[in-house]
């Protein structure tokens, strides 16, 4: 027969397996698993590829002697027009893999709205270069410097990229300015579906150097 509650020493308590100490129910609760208490593993975000919009009219069909991810010097020229900005995110793959290795290319138009190619008819700014590479490090990050993009007749204001890797071409799309009053009235922007829309707007904010813009890219491969 057990003891009567009030005979059993502080120290202890009584179980179904006979008196114990109570520190050591105190450590066999510590080192019961979370999931026997009820919490639940969150589970990894599930990412979503970036959608590819069409390449427009104007890429380069020559591209510039200086094709670095400075956009505001072109050669020994510098670009005064526009609202100085960064371009910057990172490329990885549906497992949130970096593509190390991976191009990224931009093109965009001037201030005034015109495209270095002859079918916008030669009347781009000599100054702006107009078109960038950025070669992907192992961490996945690319950057460019540019300006804040400019509508033309017809657009919403866009910048265009290109993503290779080796000899493949693994995306085409444009990157589109938040809050900017064209965009309901762009063909393209509007066609897109909200969460699209979402993925391919992103804000141009203020910053110590001029505007910055983080653009993420998620590659179906």
């Amino acid at each position: 027969m057990p003891p009567a509650p009030s005979l059993i020493p502080r120290p202890f308590l009584m179980t179904p397996h006979g008196l114990v100490r109570r520190r050591t129910v105190g450590a066999v609760l510590v080192a019961v698993p979370a999931w026997c208490l009820g919490a639940r593993a969150q589970p990894a975000p599930v990412l979503r590829a970036t959608p590819a919009q069409t390449e427009g009219p104007f890429y380069p069909l020559a591209f510039p002697k200086d094709s670095d991810s400075d956009l505001l010097h072109n050669g020994a020229l510098v670009y005064p027009e526009g609202q100085a900005c960064w371009l910057e995110g990172s490329v990885i793959n549906l497992a949130g893999r970096p593509l190390a290795g991976a191009q990224v290319e931009i093109w965009q138009c001037d201030q005034t709205g015109h495209y270095h190619h002859p079918g916008d008819g030669g009347r781009a700014d000599a100054r702006f270069q107009g078109f960038g590479r950025f070669t992907v490090a192992a961490d996945g990050r690319y950057r460019f410097r540019t300006i804040r993009p400019a509508a033309y007749s017809g657009r919403t204001p866009h910048i265009h990229l290109k993503i290779r890797l080796g000899g493949r071409e693994l995306l085409t799309t444009q990157v589109y300015v938040a809050d900017d009053p064209g965009n309901p009235r762009d063909f393209l922007w509007r066609s897109l579906s909200a969460a699209d829309r979402a993925a391919l707007t992103v804000v141009f904010a203020p910053g110590d150097d001029g505007l910055r813009a983080s653009f993420p890219i998620v590659i179906d491969v």
